[in-house]
């Protein structure tokens, strides 16, 4: 089991994210709360010093898929969601029902928003890239 929990922050053109990580699986990519107190604790191993450096080059436009090592825990529907979102192509965009009937649930489009919000790791996990039925951004925020 891993116990080393390494913690980062990376200034991205939309707002900080917090980047947390065992020694060996990135955990979590989260955008950083501005109701809340500011993060600012940096701790460093090679997994966060990658996680930004690939950061740094997808909003370069340099890089189009994220490559490195992650743990997604969740319920087997969640899991379901989150893994189809890794076929969505870079540059692309699907909708909400669109993910329901690629994992089987043609009915749970609300439920695929759901398992959107919950996604622990924003941009590499590309949930980004699924808007509403009617090709516009809504749902979570």
């Amino acid at each position: 089991m891993e116990t080393d929990f390494f913690v980062d922050t990376f200034q991205s053109p939309f707002g900080l994210l917090r980047i947390e990580a065992s020694a060996e699986h990135l955990l979590s990519v989260r955008w950083q709360k501005t109701d809340g107190p500011s993060f600012v604790h940096t701790s460093r191993n090679a997994l966060l010093v990658e996680a930004r450096a690939q950061l740094d080059a997808y909003f370069r436009g340099d890089l189009k898929d994220f490559h490195l090592p992650y743990t997604l825990t969740g319920t087997p529907f969640q899991l379901s969601v989150w893994h189809a979102l890794m076929d969505i192509p870079y540059g692309k965009t699907v909708c909400y029902q669109d993910i329901a009937v690629r994992i089987g649930s043609p009915g749970a489009s609300r439920a695929v928003g759901m398992a959107n919000h919950q996604n622990p790791l924003a941009l590499v996990v590309p949930c980004h890239r699924v808007v509403g039925k009617n090709r516009t951004l809504t749902g979570y925020a």
